[in-house]
């Protein structure tokens, strides 16, 4: 699949007004964000990108900001390249090093995972991954059956694997991410993890131990009661991809089936939650 890649120019230039564009972009078909020195770069599917819903988002836009675009064509076969000239640096979390295949380390990590990211979201770059990641590390997943819903390119699943979880799903709705988890997967050598592409269709009659959603508050509001019926009896669910500030509104839903909030861990504003049937 080709891709639009956007180059957004940001006055002023912030990290606020990243996420908050981030966020808006993403309602409207986009998935995957880069950060540079003027603004960001997005990119979202060529067969669904419409400039003139661009332009009305742009129009709309919540907080004050001058932003200003160009457009390209970003075909499919160059992304590897892409990532590898531009963008994707190692990323380190506690004991766990996130690397491409090009990349080279000379320090021993516990949990050493491998990542072509192609044009799949979910390197670890982004605070909602790097949150999850955190999260997992913490935890004790020894032969627990573990959801990676959103799975991008199964970065999480990777790591519960190498923790211990089993069995271990993937599933994201997108054909590129299924793809490039499938490559992830064989690149890490942890081929018992099983991805499927869809939605929450697929849950019906599956229970898990722990769920991990990245994905975003509108698709997670709307699946909440899935996740939740797919819980064990002394289940965990972690939600990330929304704002400190939908807590509230998340926390709500929650409530309704049966969930409540434990905790929740804050990177740069976006949040990952985690949620316990009472």
């Amino acid at each position: 699949m080709d891709y639009s890649g956007v180059d957004f120019t940001l006055i002023p230039n912030e990290e606020y007004v990243k996420d908050i564009l981030s966020a808006e972009l993403g309602g409207i078909g986009f998935e995957s964000f880069v950060s540079n020195d003027k603004g960001l770069t997005a990119y979202c599917p060529i067969n669904i990108f419409d400039e003139q819903i661009l332009q009305n988002s742009l129009a709309s836009f919540p907080i004050d900001a001058e932003i200003s675009y160009t457009t390209e064509v970003i075909k499919a076969q160059n992304w590897n390249e892409v990532w590898e000239k531009n963008y994707f640096e190692p990323i380190i979390i506690d004991n766990c090093i996130i690397r491409s295949s090009f990349h080279t380390v000379d320090k021993h990590y516990k949990y050493e995972i491998l990542i072509d990211p192609r044009m799949s979201f979910g390197t670890g770059h982004h605070e909602t991954t790097s949150l999850m990641i955190a999260e997992m590390l913490k935890m004790d997943l020894s032969n627990k059956s573990l959801l990676d819903m959103g799975c991008g390119t199964a970065v999480l699943a990777i790591l519960a694997t190498m923790k211990g979880a089993k069995p271990v799903l993937g599933i994201d709705i997108d054909e590129w991410a299924y793809s490039n988890s499938l490559d992830n997967i064989e690149l890490n050598k942890q081929n018992d993890i099983d991805i499927k592409m869809g939605g929450a269709e697929l849950l019906q009659g599956l229970k898990f131990d722990v769920i991990f959603a990245n994905i975003n508050r509108n698709i997670l509001l709307n699946d909440m009661h899935t996740y939740t019926a797919c819980l064990s009896a002394k289940g965990e669910l972690y939600m990330s991809g929304f704002y400190k500030d939908d807590i509230p509104v998340i926390e709500a839903k929650a409530k309704e089936f049966g969930m409540s909030l434990v905790s929740f861990e804050e990177k740069n504003n976006w949040v990952a939650v985690k949620m316990i049937i009472d």
